[in-house]
């Protein structure tokens, strides 16, 4: 069980009008925020209510899809098999994976952070009116594959950078064949089960989401808030989705930061920005290592992290190296697809953790 520093009743009370705010301008139910400082749960916090015709409060141990926060357990699974001397960063995916048609000089390193040249589902007419029909019935992982080989690389290796899907879902690929594990499995070993997460896992199945929050989204409706927790299959996710809540979430992030899945040498290679974005509403310098958004500019100092989007959630999760003084770890997630809405609300609780 999670040890708690006190919090000053003050700033509760100001991080719960802060996050209020930002619900009802956003129009979203609810939210689940997590915070750990120095390595500590310092407060669980949920605001608003997990169902659109806000009745049912909002748990603060709620089921979300994490979404594209997987990648980071899938890069730290990577990192970890490295460092069993199964991987290696620089060598050449054909090395492992040998029925796929990738240039040769594709490296695991260039698919963990995207400057591998390969394509994305996401914007692809096909992929978007076949997520819309069919909710339930995903593409297989062939079809996804398919649509890289038709699209080919988009600029040689290593010289550019476009987030890519089916990078990570060749990363998974690679994970399981060399692990001999699937990647449910896989993860449950190098992360969930040494930190003692109980409701954190990987689904494969719309019978292992029975669980889910309601997420709302207008995506498969026109204007009109759907609930899609029971009807968008996880396999939609080429790469796999795991769900968590925010207490877990912040204490998966903060454990990797304070060496509590990989050695601390790892993890700052993990935050090694490959690429360079630039400036971003949120972040003075954006780069990107292997699976974490990095910002290494920031009144912060160094803040490294992800964000999750999809159907029914907005998540975000990043740790603070200095946040009024101790380092921090902000997990925020929402039950409405709002662009960048978890990010938003984690920079939102950062600033007012400051301001107090």
């Amino acid at each position: 069980m999670a040890r708690y520093t006190p919090v000053n009743r003050n700033l509760r009370e100001q991080l719960k009008f802060t996050i209020e705010r930002s619900l009802a301008k956003s129009q979203i139910p609810g939210a689940a925020i997590a915070i750990w400082r120095s390595g500590r749960a310092f407060l669980e916090i949920s605001v608003g209510y997990r169902d659109k015709e806000r009745k049912i409060p909002m748990p603060a141990d709620a089921n979300f899809y994490i979404y594209s926060i997987t990648k980071t357990l899938i890069a730290t699974a990577s990192l970890y098999l490295v460092s069993e001397g199964l991987l290696e960063l620089d060598a050449p995916i054909k090395t492992y994976v040998t029925d796929f048609p990738l240039d040769d000089a594709v490296t695991l390193r260039q698919l963990l952070s995207h400057t591998s040249g390969l394509p994305d589902y996401g914007a692809v007419p096909a992929s978007f009116e076949a997520v819309k029909a069919n909710p339930s019935s995903p593409w297989s992982t062939e079809a996804f594959l398919d649509l890289a080989r038709t699209q080919g690389l988009q600029f040689p290796p290593g010289t550019g950078w476009a987030y890519s899907n089916i990078g990570y879902l060749l990363v998974k690929i690679i994970l399981e064949r060399t692990s001999g594990l699937s990647i449910e499995k896989l993860l449950n070993k190098v992360i969930f089960s040494p930190l003692g997460l109980k409701k954190t896992f990987v689904p494969t199945t719309l019978e292992d989401v029975d669980r889910l929050t309601p997420g709302y989204t207008t995506f498969f409706n026109g204007n009109e808030l759907q609930d899609m927790s029971r009807s968008y299959h996880p396999g939609w996710v080429a790469h796999s989705v795991a769900i968590s809540t925010a207490p877990e979430l912040a204490k998966l992030v903060d454990g990797l930061f304070h060496g509590k899945i990989l050695k601390l040498s790892l993890v700052d290679r993990m935050c090694y920005p490959i690429h360079h974005l630039g400036k971003h509403p949120l972040f003075e310098n954006l780069g990107c290592g292997l699976g974490l958004f990095v910002d290494t500019e920031s009144p912060y100092k160094k803040v490294a992290g992800h964000t999750g989007e999809g159907p029914g959630y907005s998540v975000a999760a990043f740790h603070f190296s200095s946040l009024a003084g101790p380092n921090a770890t902000i997990a925020a997630l929402v039950n409405r697809d709002k662009h960048d809405c978890g990010l938003a609300l984690v920079y939102k609780i950062a600033r007012t953790i400051t301001e107090c």
